[in-house]
């Protein structure tokens, strides 16, 4: 499966049919790791026909207001896409009260609710988030350090993916992005990433 992940920067090309296009043809999916206007997905939605499913970032005020249309909300849910089990964990690390920034209690609570249905389920194949794990190609100050609880999420269940953005970086090799924590592939899909599947 086909599937691109867009995370904190629009790239008007996606959005966009012509020549300079990235080859977004076959995309069976689509998941944002947030901060993008709900505009923005909306429109990806409406391009390519297929599924959106989105956590909210740190700087992501209007979606309540102005939810995008034609995709689903997945954070602190588990859905089922094509046999793959996708958990979704929106924001950040609180550094000054904002929308969308959690205490790294707040987070591991979030995930202990989870545990029945990750059970029930045998385990997660793909994590959403928006922030990284911490010390995970996360950075030192407040408000891009990750959650030291999503490293227990990876260790315990072993998912196939992690897909986060938050940490803004340019990479000029797609192996840039990747870092490993056990079996798990934990990917910065900061502007956009095609993840094959």
């Amino acid at each position: 499966m086909k599937i691109l992940v867009v995370a904190d920067a629009v790239v008007p090309e996606l959005a966009e049919d012509h020549k300079d296009s990235p080859d977004i043809q076959g995309v069976e999916l689509i998941i944002s790791c947030g901060d993008l206007p709900p505009e923005y997905l909306t429109l990806l939605s409406k391009r390519t026909g297929v599924p959106v499913y989105y956590v909210m970032g740190n700087h992501d005020i209007r979606y309540e207001a102005s939810p995008p249309e034609g995709c689903l909300d997945i954070h602190r849910r588990i859905v089922s896409y094509h046999g793959f089990r996708i958990l979704g964990l929106a924001g950040s690390r609180w550094y000054n009260g904002g929308v969308n920034q959690y205490t790294e209690p707040q987070m591991r609570n979030f995930i202990f609710r989870l545990w029945f249905g990750l059970w029930r389920i045998k385990g997660i194949d793909i994590v959403v988030t928006h922030a990284p794990p911490r010390k995970i190609g996360d950075a030192e100050d407040p408000c891009h350090r990750g959650f030291r609880c999503f490293r227990g999420l990876v260790k315990r269940y072993q998912p196939a993916y992690l897909l986060h953005g938050h940490i803004h970086a340019l990479f000029h090799d797609d192996s840039e992005r990747v870092h490993q924590l056990g079996k798990t592939r934990i990917i910065n899909c900061y502007g956009w990433y095609i993840l094959n599947v």
